[in-house]
């Protein structure tokens, strides 16, 4: 990566130049990811995505405007897609839970709390590849071939995270399963 004077990257990135970019750049559009989204952990994951879309790219990439402001540009747009899918994964639970409920499934608050929590709490425990797995097939609606693609691994492994992530949710939710099966199979 080259500078010119109005600081914008002329020549492709070389892996020195990256870091040093990387650590002068990644304290402050944190703080900008940690503003927009309200989440930490998620703030994080969108700069690092930043950052690794540009090496992924570096041969390609050609910068005109200055830096700072391409680096805050990606992370704003990434933070906006962050927040458009939160929203529709919110969506996307409310409405199944309505399913199970419209299927005959009654749930007062109280159970429809406890099912969210045990839940959410089954897919922490999860490793990070197999939730990543899980979550794009069944929030983002991916054919493993696309989530192999996304995630730069084969299909047999997201078969493989697959067949790990329902085995464990099945034995973590074993109480709720009749409601999880029709919550899973509407969707």
């Amino acid at each position: 990566m080259e500078y010119s004077s109005e600081n914008t990257i002329c020549a492709p990135i070389d892996e020195e130049l990256f870091e040093s970019t990387f650590k002068s750049h990644f304290q402050a559009l944190y703080a900008y990811a940690c503003m927009l989204v309200k989440d930490e952990d998620e703030a994080e994951e969108i700069v690092q995505t930043v950052f690794l879309k540009i090496w992924e790219k570096r041969e390609n990439i050609a910068i005109t405007s200055s830096l700072k402001a391409y680096l805050y540009q990606m992370v704003y747009r990434d933070s906006m897609n962050h927040l458009r899918h939160q929203k529709v994964k919110q969506k996307h639970q409310n409405i199944t839970l309505h399913e199970a409920n419209d299927n005959g499934i009654q749930l007062d608050e109280g159970h429809e709390g406890e099912l969210m929590e045990v839940l959410k709490k089954a897919l922490q425990d999860l490793p990070e590849k197999c939730r990543k797995v899980f979550l794009l097939s069944r929030y983002e609606s991916l054919k493993y071939q696309e989530i192999a693609d996304r995630l730069g691994i084969s299909v047999k492994t997201v078969e493989t995270h697959m067949s790990k992530a329902l085995k464990h949710l099945r034995i973590e939710l074993a109480d709720f399963l009749p409601i999880l099966f029709i919550l899973f199979t509407n969707s």
